[in-house]
């Protein structure tokens, strides 16, 4: 079955800023799309119209990455319309509420980052890979990866959001464990680490790294965009890179090389 069929990528966080730049891309390569989201798809219906106007198949997964029965229904949505997906990009993330302080920072806010930046693409991972393995038990010819989208915010300090650097460390983590666990058995597991990337989660800070872009903060002057993290996830996916499961790839424009 999985030599004939469609290839599958089943992209959390998939219906606008970079996990709609992934899924653009996987679209012009060729995949069928499983879009998860939190919204009514009545919300999401022009993202998913731009990405079947690319000639995909696009189904539209709801559920919440952060809580089981969420996690299910995204895998049991996804296993109905398309059997098993070949690829897994744990994209879906949240930023905190408020800024604050790490002396402020709250319990609530705390949970809240990294039940869906950490805990939900651990836990998804973790029930994906089990179906990927049973499908590769049934046709070894079954090629499969997980991409996880991490950030610069897992080495780069931010006090003022340290329940997302803490789970952006902790995602890293889990593309190590799954990477070493899955490998011996076929399957790669890599992440993509995005620098600052225009999105509607960067655009109350427009204006903070404009300043800090033109000021020399990255090698390359500009934003990065969803498009870029796109290519990275669709080069992973083809099987580009073979022989480097568990490595991270930047795309930060260089703004995490040290400089004088």
């Amino acid at each position: 079955m999985s030599g004939t069929r469609r290839r599958t990528a089943l992209i959390t966080g998939g219906s606008r800023g970079i996990g709609f730049g992934i899924a653009e891309r996987l679209a012009r390569e060729g995949y069928a799309l499983a879009i998860n989201g939190v919204r009514p798809e009545v919300d999401v219906e022009g993202s998913l119209a731009e990405l079947r106007a690319l000639g995909a198949e696009v189904a539209y997964t709801p559920g919440d990455v952060g809580s089981d029965a969420g996690r299910r229904q995204i895998l049991d949505r996804t296993l109905e319309r398309f059997g098993v997906p070949h690829v897994l990009v744990n994209n879906a993330g949240v930023a905190p509420k408020e800024r604050r302080d790490v002396l402020e920072m709250t319990p609530e806010s705390y949970e809240r980052v990294l039940g869906t930046n950490l805990t939900g693409p651990l836990f998804l991972s973790q029930l994906v890979a089990r179906e990927m393995l049973r499908e590769r038990e049934r046709d070894a010819s079954f090629a499969a990866c997980l991409v996880n989208v991490s950030s610069i915010s897992a080495t780069v300090v931010s006090i003022n959001r340290g329940e997302y650097c803490i789970a952006k460390a902790g995602l890293s983590m889990v593309t190590q464990l799954f990477a070493t666990r899955l490998g011996p058995l076929g399957i790669p597991v890599y992440e993509g680490r995005p620098g600052v990337i225009k999105t509607d989660m960067t655009a109350g800070v427009t204006a903070k790294y404009d300043q800090l872009i033109e000021n020399g903060l990255c090698v390359q002057p500009r934003w990065g965009t969803p498009d870029d993290v796109g290519r990275v996830v669709a080069a992973l996916a083809r099987g580009d890179f073979p022989y480097s499961t568990g490595q991270v790839i930047m795309v930060d424009g260089g703004l995490v090389i040290p400089r004088l």
